[in-house]
């Protein structure tokens, strides 16, 4: 059964072919790639012609639009798989990645999703922050968290799963104008209830450079990321029949503090700092933490970001007997 493959590409001649060689290296043989190059300027259509050359499953087509999205929507107009996945251009594919995410997929069924853990790599020194997120995703796969964790950043690599065509179609697939579109689309995927599966095994080398689209496009800035999670959380997961809390009183707690406003919802506020208790912040009184024993039936929107301070919140809230993804949700 056939996997398509979309793989938007702009202006990768430094790492294209290396990212094909690892397409052709595949143990899978039934895929078709949708190479589609987004009106590069290098030398990317020619290494994409070459390439069609020695295996005419790599099918290249200029996209006749412009930007990422119009790509993908694209790619899926031309694929003919009834499995789809995408590659970044910049990336490596594990030699077994295809074989493994298709059979995991295979034995269950529509309505799952496949996944496979990540390594970062760099040209030069790795990022903090990318070796750090490398680090979360691959447990929160492994352990089968990833809609409890979704709130606190894209528990999915959006180079590294695979899903029936049908699902895809059924979450909307890439018709949404909305950046980041891997991380929207992950929402959509669970939102129509799709199952995450983890291979348990490196399926995807993930390149940082300066380059990365995610560190030059402001459309991936981490305020984009930031400002999807809560319109989804009043979306898939608020319960108004019970209270509302945020939790933190800094500088993201502040935005989401203006977006439930915004949005009319109506929320109690709590924070660690005396100074702030008792004031009146965006027209909510800052409160106690220690009072939310006498707050009744919540929800926690918790916009802390220090892992210090993340641990006391958990043992406080283990205390109170609240569990995550269902009473209270880390934003950060």
């Amino acid at each position: 059964m056939r996997i398509s493959i979309l793989l938007p590409i702009f202006n990768e001649e430094r790492y294209l072919a290396e990212c094909l060689d690892s397409v052709l290296a595949q143990s899978y043989s039934d895929w078709e790639l949708l190479a589609i190059d987004d009106q590069s300027t290098d030398s990317t259509p020619q290494i994409l012609a070459e390439y069609q050359q020695r295996d005419a499953r790599i099918r290249p087509i200029r996209n006749p639009e412009k930007g990422v999205i119009p790509a993908l929507r694209f790619a899926l107009q031309h694929s003919s798989g009834n499995f789809i996945t995408r590659m970044d251009a910049d990336d490596i594919m594990a030699p077994q990645k295809l074989e493994r995410m298709h059979s995991l997929l295979l034995a269950h069924g529509p309505g799952h999703l496949s996944v496979g853990l990540v390594e970062y790599f760099a040209d030069a020194e790795l990022g903090q922050g990318y070796a750090r997120y490398g680090a979360w995703i691959n447990k929160v796969n492994l352990e089968g968290r990833q809609w409890e964790e979704i709130y606190r950043d894209c528990p999915i690599p959006a180079p590294c799963w695979l899903v029936y065509r049908e699902d895809l179609l059924r979450a909307g697939a890439f018709e949404p104008n909305i950046k980041p579109e891997d991380y929207d689309l992950i929402f959509r995927f669970r939102q129509i209830g799709l199952q995450p599966l983890t291979v348990p095994e490196v399926l995807l080398y993930w390149r940082d450079h300066a380059d990365r689209t995610t560190r030059m496009n402001e459309a991936y800035d981490i305020q984009k990321y930031f400002r999807m999670k809560l319109p989804w959380f009043l979306a898939l997961d608020h319960d108004p029949t019970r209270q509302l809390v945020l939790w933190g009183a800094g500088p993201r707690g502040k935005t989401f503090a203006t977006m439930l406003n915004e949005a009319k919802v109506k929320f109690r506020w709590v924070c660690d700092n005396p100074r702030k208790w008792g004031q009146q912040i965006y027209g909510v009184i800052m409160e106690e933490e220690s009072r939310l024993k006498d707050f009744g039936p919540m929800q926690i929107i918790i916009s802390v970001a220090s892992p210090v301070d993340q641990v006391g919140i958990k043992t406080l809230l283990d205390e109170l007997g609240l569990h995550a993804g269902m009473d209270y949700f880390w934003f950060c």
